[in-house]
């Protein structure tokens, strides 16, 4: 009864100081949620969405360096001048040129119009004459008039089914700064859409483009606002309608509004390049999603915390068990296990030789004259050599072998699958080993030999019965003048 209620009395022990560290880390986590969700909401507001604005049109003219670089570079090609310098001669040049400029830099379109012959040139051959009527041409003679050496223009492409194209116009001069056309590269839509969905994976934020009239114009490949397409309106999305009492029509700056009952942060920036405007929008659940992760990882480290207290109080209690455990089974003195231990060792012994079936052999073994050696050296002196004696069977033996301390200076050994002749083999190491060791006390040696008794597990054997008969060879070794080996061992064996 008293180590019940010890038992219980420590589980109770352990189960209290496991709540209490939980609830602690618990309550401490979620006050700093509720603390750090005000804070960072206050936070989106002022500061960080406008600046991710900043950043994603950073982004955008970044994105753009690229094919603006291409176009430069062929406004500056020697070939390029020097063919329509030298009269345009063979227009299957400027279009291989064309076509290798696109198959080079992965370029979607690329194109020349000469001002001397105002021929749209293409890789793809010779387009048309621009004309100054054709308002589809008004590009190139606004290209041809404006002081900049270059425009970003979304514009269809009639060399690809008028898809919708982001177009790179660079102005292109002589050798004597004279301009004669404008060359460049573009890049799809849907190239945009990619870059689009690109921005708003890396910054967790809904982007999309608007233009002067509150139409759409490009959106992730998953829409705008509510799942809006390019194309509509703003002014068709019920969900707006709040947004749009704030302004009217499209205005750089900051606001907030609220659709199905969600919180929504918006930012808006006019982009010159483009005539559009910038709408990087990001929900207020979305934007608590970094603390909520925070709180998860806080409640996970909790959780790893207790686990951890668990794991090592289960593991004290668990080596407290063992040495109980320890101090039950084996023998103080020597370390070996004494006759508890060895019931248990040996009844699975003889379970597997039994079951296989195996030859299992047990060596009876007395220290001779061991009373002599505690009258003439003490007992102090007697429980050295026990434990020398020990160490030297552990020695001599596999350590699949079961060695026990029977009782005072009485040994059993039991050796798995091993038959009568390496049996007797290891009981006369034994016992040649004992008779040249030299044992030591207080600077004394001490000399002593040892008898055995040797007999093999026979079928339907007990534990007891073999011990008895181990016992039986060990006393006729006594009776034959100590310090040798005899056997008790079935017809069979002695063959």
């Amino acid at each position: 009864m008293p180590l019940r209620f010890a038992l219980f009395s420590q589980r109770s022990l352990v189960l209290t100081l496991l709540l209490l560290l939980g609830g602690g880390f618990l309550a401490t986590s979620l006050l700093s949620y509720h603390t750090s969700r005000d804070s960072i909401r206050d936070s989106i507001i002022n500061t960080e969405l406008p600046l991710t604005s900043d950043t994603v049109y950073s982004e955008i003219q970044k994105d753009l360096v690229r094919p603006i670089l291409i176009s430069s570079m062929m406004s500056r090609d020697t070939f390029m001048r020097d063919w329509v310098v030298a009269g345009e001669r063979d227009p299957d040049q400027m279009t291989r040129y064309l076509r290798e400029v696109m198959d080079h830099y992965g370029a979607y379109t690329a194109f020349f119009v000469s001002d001397v012959s105002l021929t749209y040139y293409h890789a793809k051959g010779v387009l048309k004459h621009v004309k100054p009527q054709e308002p589809r041409d008004t590009w190139y003679f606004r290209v041809r008039d404006m002081a900049e050496p270059y425009e970003i223009n979304v514009d269809l492409d009639m060399a690809n089914q008028d898809r919708m194209t982001v177009f790179i116009n660079y102005k292109v001069f002589d050798y004597q700064d004279k301009f004669i056309g404008a060359a460049g590269v573009g890049l799809t839509v849907d190239a945009v859409i990619k870059l689009i969905d690109t921005y708003q994976q890396r910054y967790q934020r809904s982007v999309y483009f608007v233009d002067t009239n509150g139409k759409i114009v490009l959106t992730g490949a998953e829409g705008g606002p509510d799942g809006a397409r390019a194309g509509q309106s703003m002014n068709e999305l019920p969900n707006m309608k709040e947004l749009l009492t704030q302004l009217p029509r499209p205005a750089s700056g900051s606001y907030e509004y609220a659709t199905q009952g969600q919180g929504h942060f918006l930012n808006v920036r006019f982009i010159p390049e483009l005539n559009w405007y910038l709408f990087v929008d990001k929900r207020e659940k979305g934007a608590m999603d970094g603390i909520r992760k925070s709180l998860y990882q806080n409640l996970l480290i909790c959780t790893l915390v207790t686990l951890v207290v668990l794991w090592l109080l289960n593991g004290v209690i668990r080596r407290f068990q063992l040495r109980l455990e320890a101090l039950a089974t084996l023998d103080s003195l020597t370390g070996l296990p004494n006759r508890r231990g060895f019931d248990l060792l040996a009844a699975q012994a003889l379970g597997e030789a039994q079951r296989e079936p195996k030859p299992l052999m047990a060596l009876m073994l007395d220290l001779d004259h061991f009373k002599q050696l505690n009258d003439t050296h003490g007992h102090l002196a007697g429980d050295e050599v026990l434990r020398g004696f020990s160490r030297l069977l552990e020695n001599c033996l596999r350590h699949s072998d079961i060695i026990c301390r029977w009782g005072g200076e009485e040994f059993i050994v039991l050796l798995k699958d091993t038959d009568s002749h390496n049996a007797r083999m290891i009981a006369e190491k034994i016992r040649l080993q004992t008779e040249h060791e030299i044992f030591t006390y207080a600077d004394q040696a001490i000399h002593l030999t040892t008898s055995v008794g040797l007999t093999a597990l026979k079928p339907g054997d007990t534990l007891h019965a073999l011990i008895a008969r181990a016992d039986q060879a060990l006393y006729r070794a006594k009776q034959s003048g100590r310090n040798c080996v005899c056997s008790e061992l079935p017809r069979s064996q002695y063959a």
